[in-house]
């Protein structure tokens, strides 16, 4: 491995971030001749980051925080073509108004992990700008030309939808041409020399960097970090209950800790390492924890994952909040609420859509599932009729508690 004397690329390698680097050495001598700016791209495909994408924000954090300059790319432009990396078919195009709402939406996330201000001020700009005037004829000539169809056909992305026999837009075709062209843009508007990105980017990167040589940008650079799965092999970000967004009007940051409190045994240094910032040392410290112990780790990831996003006000009252639910049993204040208005309540109202509305589960039909299986209480009564009803004379001390398994439960409160 690759002994780095630049204080972001020991960062990088110390802490498990790097998958590939265009050239090691290079790169390593570049960051020592000063402040380097590097970028990552996002498509504005939803109204909210997952976990998934944590860890390319994480890199661009450390970036800055070790002196250099970061540039988080919005694929106001790109977003309109779909990137075909990954994917098994065409992706879904988008209104330029669902584009733009979920632009907007997204910047909040990168406000609560960069600084966009000072001498290495974070950079937040659209790909929309210099890809939206295009001339067609021109870019065919100027940039089209240095790409060979024969080498575009052999990148993953495209030869497994062509093996599957699956359908590969043109528009996608094209998808790798425009970010390559994102790389130089930004080597001439802003000096960035780094593409950082998730290790399925790595071709699209490279050709950038070599889209840059031919044009003249001089030597580009790439850095991939890894796809995170757990230990049990689960893609990260992905639960049995949906994605874990990033923004907290999709989850909230009591359920955002808990992500990471259920964190497996085996996951918990790597992720310590990723995921904060806390001191290899103290981290090296969390993983000689065993047994019972290794909760502590847990708890400590949790509560430094949390208040990186959502600040450490929030974080602190979702670990109170996990406290007195499951050490003293009672109900904390960072728990979803939900407020049900009392007429309904009297009536009867049916357990398995209360489960949808507060989050517990994703349809109606998956919470009778569960209701049926026993995985369901209320007020830590299991339920087990699919039919049940939740009804005012369940409320106490003005509020019904209704929980999924041990760990995740929420609050109706009758109004």
């Amino acid at each position: 491995m690759t002994q780095f004397r630049s204080e972001f690329l020991r960062v990088m390698s110390e802490r498990g971030y790097i998958h590939q680097c265009s050239d090691p050495e290079g790169l390593d001598a570049r960051f020592r001749e000063g402040p380097v700016t590097a970028y990552v791209g996002y498509d504005c495909t939803g109204p909210s980051l997952h976990v998934g994408h944590l860890l390319s924000i994480m890199m661009l954090r450390w970036m800055q925080n070790t002196g250099n300059r970061p540039i988080t790319l919005m694929g106001g432009g790109t977003t309109r073509v779909g990137d075909p990396s990954g994917k098994d078919e065409s992706r879904r195009i988008l209104t330029l108004e669902q584009i733009e709402a979920n632009k907007d939406s997204l910047k909040s996330v990168f406000a609560r992990f960069l600084a966009f201000d000072g001498a290495t001020g974070a950079l937040m700009i659209d790909n929309a700008e210099w890809l939206a005037p295009l001339n067609y004829i021109d870019f065919l000539r100027e940039v089209g030309r240095h790409f060979s169809v024969n080498r575009m056909l052999a990148f993953d992305s495209v030869k497994m939808r062509l093996e599957r026999d699956q359908e590969l837009s043109f528009l996608e075709f094209n998808y790798m041409i425009l970010q390559a062209y994102d790389f130089v843009e930004l080597h001439q508007r802003h000096g960035c020399v780094l593409q950082m990105g998730g290790s399925d980017q790595w071709g699209n990167i490279v050709n950038g960097i070599d889209l840059g040589r031919r044009m003249g940008a001089g030597q580009l650079y790439a850095v991939t970090c890894p796809l995170i799965t757990t230990s049990s092999g689960a893609k990260m970000g992905k639960t049995a209950q949906g994605a874990i967004w990033l923004n907290p009007d999709q989850l909230s940051p009591y359920a955002y800790w808990q992500f990471w409190r259920n964190t497996e045994d085996a996951d918990v240094g790597r992720f310590l390492r990723l995921f904060t910032e806390l001191p290899l040392d103290e981290i090296q410290r969390l993983e000689q924890l065993k047994g019972a112990e290794v909760n502590v780790a847990k708890k400590d990831l949790a509560t430094a994952a949390t208040a990186l996003l959502h600040g450490q006000e929030a974080a602190d009252e979702a670990a109170e909040t996990a406290r007195q639910t499951f050490e003293e049993g009672g109900a904390g204040a960072a728990l979803p609420r939900v407020h049900v208005l009392t007429a309904e309540l009297a009536g009867g109202s049916s357990l398995a859509a209360l489960a949808v509305t507060v989050g517990l589960a994703q349809s109606k039909s998956e919470a009778r599932r569960w209701i049926a299986e026993g995985r369901l209480s209320v007020n830590d009564v299991r339920v087990y009729d699919p039919q049940h009803s939740v009804r005012l004379e369940d409320v106490r001390a003005g509020e019904i508690k209704l929980s999924m398994g041990k760990k995740r439960h929420a609050l109706i409160i009758p109004n």
